[in-house]
């Protein structure tokens, strides 16, 4: 079975299959950290409204009125309300807020992106046929689980057509990658940072800040963070002071390490917007790439255990890292860090193409509609 069934299989089947089918998928981080939230496998940019939200909804369940509307619109194209609630119905009340503007703009960008490979200059044509053999390859795997193909569609509020639109957006999706991931261009990238697929992880902990675009809002916001650490750091170089003279370099940084984790948990649970500050920020150990934002996770990686890094900018906000505990890894060949590679040149080119697309593009958002179940 191919990686894209496994990844249509995952979109329809709400069962220990689907969870297996989707082993390829990072796990997730708070929302202030993860690639994109919901996030798929960055081997592609997910089929469009198919992103996984934690705590699924069981698909056994009496289905659900099916919301209309329309959520956006994208230089013209809409992203209807029901593409919305298919990822959103999955976090609880607290979390819908949040979670829906991050839906919208997974939305957003996957629409863009699906514009760009329409262009007529990149000859991306994806057959009929095609895309009728994989959807005979994901029934024939549905039966293998006693699941009907049409129950499942109607359980994720799915048509025919719309499931066909996303499996056809992802064929292009694969077929532009596969062009231009060639093993060349993976191996000068392997090449460039080795490090970055040897399997070391890192243990961070984060303050997260929501400012938005307001330039004041953003200038208070680092203002505050770089205070923050500031605070943490003279603290711990107070603990230092006082200790004996006996103390040994090593005993005074496990010193000064400790009270700068202590003072930072407590800044995170009375100043982060993460769901993170509930464990003082901890995000647990990840690794270098796959399972955060890369600026994120590169100014993570390059701090010593006990350091802390200046204001980092993300698509979230602003965050200021801690980091707690560091797991070395082993150097791999090119082929055996072959797939780890394609998957971050795929959400490099990703990131392009959104780049390109985005400046110029006309967004509008719009209040849930009336048939939503956000009203």
């Amino acid at each position: 079975m191919s990686l894209f069934s496994r990844r249509a299989l995952a979109l329809v089947v709400g069962s220990a299959v689907a969870a297996a089918a989707s082993a390829q998928t990072p796990p997730t981080a708070p929302p202030a950290a993860r690639p994109a939230s919901p996030a798929p496998a960055p081997a592609a940019p997910p089929v469009l409204g198919a992103a996984p939200a934690p705590n699924p909804a069981p698909l056994n369940a009496k289905p659900e009125p099916r919301p209309t509307g329309v959520a956006a619109t994208v230089n013209g194209q809409e992203i209807p309300e029901v593409a919305v609630w298919r990822a959103l119905r999955q976090f609880s009340k607290e979390e819908q807020e949040v979670a829906r503007k991050e839906i919208l703009s997974h939305l957003t960008e996957n629409s863009l992106i699906d514009q760009y490979l329409s262009h007529p200059s990149l000859k991306i044509e994806v057959k009929t046929e095609e895309v009728d053999k994989l959807i005979g390859e994901l029934k024939d795997e549905l039966k293998k689980v006693q699941k009907d193909y049409a129950k499942e569609l109607e359980q994720m509020m799915l048509t025919e057509a719309e499931f066909r639109a996303e499996v056809t957006a992802q064929m292009k999706w694969d077929k532009f990658l596969k062009d231009r991931a060639t093993d060349a261009e993976l191996k000068k990238m392997f090449d460039a940072a080795p490090n970055m697929f040897d399997g070391s992880m890192v243990r961070a902990s984060h303050i997260l800040l929501t400012p938005g675009t307001d330039k004041k809002a953003q200038e208070e916001a680092a203002g505050l963070l770089r205070g923050i650490k500031k605070a943490c750091e003279d603290e711990a170089a107070k603990v230092v002071a006082a200790m004996p003279s006996t103390a040994t370099p090593l005993e005074k940084d496990a010193a000064r390490t400790k009270k700068v984790s202590e003072l930072f948990a407590a800044y995170a649970k009375q100043h982060s917007t993460c769901p993170s500050k509930k464990e003082g920020g901890d995000l647990s150990f990840f690794p270098r790439v796959g399972a955060m934002v890369e600026p994120f996770a590169k100014a993570a990686f390059e701090l010593k255990v006990g350091d802390m890094s200046d204001v980092v900018a993300t698509e979230f906000g602003y965050h200021v890292v801690l980091c707690t505990a560091k797991q070395p890894g082993k150097q791999p060949t090119f082929e055996q860090a072959k797939e780890a590679v394609r998957a971050v040149y795929a959400m490099r080119l990703r990131d392009a193409v959104i780049g390109q697309m985005k400046p110029t593009a006309k967004i509008v958002v719009t209040a849930p509609a009336a048939g939503s179940p956000m009203k």
